[in-house]
This record gives C-alpha cells, structure tokens and sequence, in this order.
C-alpha cells in the first residue's frame, strides 16, 4: 500500500522548509573580490556614517517639526544664571516655564549630574508650590524646573494643616524663598470627593474624612456662589483661601509686607497645561 502524497501544507515540509531559509540567511553567498558586505568592519562604519550623516540632514523621513520636539526633550540645560531672589523674577521664570511646557518647547534645565553635584550640599530654591497630589500635575514638569528650584508639598485638593503649612514655610523662613504658589488643578478628584461627601453629609473612610474637613470652608463658599460647576468653583476657592491664609499668617505676612515674599494662588487646566493666576501675581 503506498503512502498518499504529502500534503503542501505538511508540518514536516513547513519545518524543513524554514530551516533552509534560515540557513541561507545565516550563510549569505560568497562575495567576489573586493566586495564589502555588512559584516565587515569597513562596511558597517560606512553604513552608519551615512546614516549618520543622513539623519543630520534631515533625509530619513523625519519632519522638521519631528526634528524641533527631539531638540525640545533631548539634552537638559544647565544654567549659569543665579536663582532669582525677588519675588517678581521669581514669579516670571516660573511662568516662563509654564509657556514652555504649553507650548512643547521645554528646556529641562538643571538636571544633570553637574547640577545634582553642585547641590550636594546646599539648596536655594526660588519657589514653594502647595499642589495636590494627583499625577497629571507635576509642578517640576508644569514649571519646567529642574533639580534645587524648588521646594514642593502636595496633598489631596491641596489642603492644609500645620504639618503642610510648616512645610511651605519652611522655604521663605530658613532660605529665602521669595515666592509661594497654591496650585489647584481642573477635574480635581479630591475636591469633588470631598464636595459629595459633605453635600450628602456621608464621612470619607479613613484619613480621607480629614481631608474633606480641610476642604470644608471652600465648599461652603462653593455653595454661598451657587455656580453651575460647584467642585470646580469650590477647587478654585480652596486655592485662593489657601493662599489668602498663608499671605497673612503671623510668620509669613511680615515678609509678604516687606516686600521679599509673594504668594500666589493659580489653577491648571487639564486640557491645556496652562497656569492661570487667580489672585497674588507681584507687581
């Protein structure tokens, strides 16, 4: 009895089949004299340095804007400059970050061993910023900082008590820092959390209860305002009570009258990037 003929599409037939090809890619044909190939020490630097010299010019599909984002996030920027020790130099490279961060031109300054080096030992930031904790609102990245800029609390809605009040402190009081910024953020979810927990009188479990206390006085002017978005009315007056408290203070308020310390309450946008000033910009 014979056997019938194998199928074209035999497991044994694919198995050998593949493992022919595999070893003529393995074994490439003998070259005539003279020829370079790719493995070849002389065929692969000429291979990359035309590459190389293909990518500089801008021959390798890549699009100018393409080119302009690379250079945009490619190497950090060390500056020479000191940090600013007025309130108003300080408030204009903070937001002169914040137009490079909208509009996808950062620098990342100070973010290299040089920088972190030159730190080891000392600090004199230029700014504090109170932000909330969520992980759309970086203030390092928002602000396009680098290492030693800043000194940066966070906590949920940006809500305060004496340990996070100390801490903003802590920066104008022992090293100058000449400005304080109070950032509330869009579609904060601690806010609206705390918004609903107290409008149906329903306590957060946990230490998230202590938060929604925090929170209390601005969802009452939240309410007193009667809005259409009441939790982002309510984050925003969270941030400018926040900063009006801070402003005056009896530790802060007499640096705020002379002159050595701003305090700034701002709001960011989600959609945009964009820091908006609401109240304490320095003149």
């Amino acid at each position: 009895m014979t056997s019938p003929p194998a199928s074209s599409h035999d497991p044994l037939d694919v198995v050998v089949d593949a493992s022919q090809r595999w070893a003529a890619y393995r074994e490439p044909p003998a070259r005539q004299l003279g020829e370079t190939t790719l493995g070849d020490g002389l065929g692969r630097r000429t291979l990359l340095t035309a590459a190389a010299s293909l990518a500089a010019s801008g021959l390798v599909g890549c699009s100018s804007a393409e080119v302009r984002n690379e250079m945009h996030t490619a190497a950090p920027a060390s500056r020479t400059e000191p940090a600013p020790g007025a309130p108003k130099a300080a408030y204009q490279r903070l937001m002169e970050g914040n137009r490079r961060w909208v509009a996808n031109a950062l620098q990342h300054p100070d973010r290299d061993p040089t920088r972190r080096e030159l730190l080891a030992t000392s600090q004199q930031p230029y700014g504090a910023v109170l932000s909330c904790i969520d992980s759309r609102v970086p203030p390092e990245l928002v602000f396009d900082t680098g290492l030693g800029d800043l000194f940066v609390m966070r906590s949920g809605g940006a809500a305060v008590g004496p340990v996070i009040t100390g801490s903003v402190e802590y920066g104008p009081m022992t090293s100058g820092t000449p400005l304080i910024v109070v950032l509330g953020h869009q579609r904060c979810g601690a806010v609206s959390a705390a918004y609903r927990a107290l409008r149906e009188d329903k306590p957060l479990p946990g230490n998230l209860q202590a938060i929604t206390e925090a929170l209390r006085p601005a969802y009452e002017q939240a309410v007193r305002e009667s809005s259409a978005d009441p939790a982002e009315t309510m984050a925003r007056a969270q941030v400018k009570l926040t900063a009006n408290a801070l402003r005056s203070n009896r530790d802060l308020a007499p640096l705020v009258a002379e002159g050595v310390l701003a305090v700034v309450s701002a709001y960011y946008s989600l959609d945009t990037g964009q820091v908006e000033i609401l109240n304490g910009a320095p003149a």
